[in-house]
């Protein structure tokens, strides 16, 4: 889930505009859920995410590290091709 900063109302705002709000959640999205958040809790709610994605990215560069220590390279070309970078000849 990535919040951006439009995605927050204040709840004076909110209150007012609610069936609106949820209106345009619902025809964004096949799957709509709308949550009123005290912005003192959105950081717990938050964290899972970003510690799933800490841990993939320490789980990538272990596997990097094994295959570099084991002697396994990627050709120039090969990593190219993987993050998508065409270079014309």
């Amino acid at each position: 889930m990535t919040l951006k900063a439009s995605d927050i109302v204040p709840i004076g705002e909110a209150w007012v505009r609610l069936s609106e709000l949820a209106e345009d959640l619902a025809g964004n999205s096949s799957e709509s859920h709308l949550a009123l958040v005290a912005a003192r809790r959105l950081n717990h709610y938050q964290a899972p995410e970003s510690e799933h994605a800490r841990r993939v990215l320490a789980d990538d560069a272990i596997t990097g590290l094994r295959q570099a220590l084991a002697g396994h390279f990627s050709s120039d070309e090969e990593l190219d091709k993987a993050l998508g970078v065409a270079f014309a000849p």
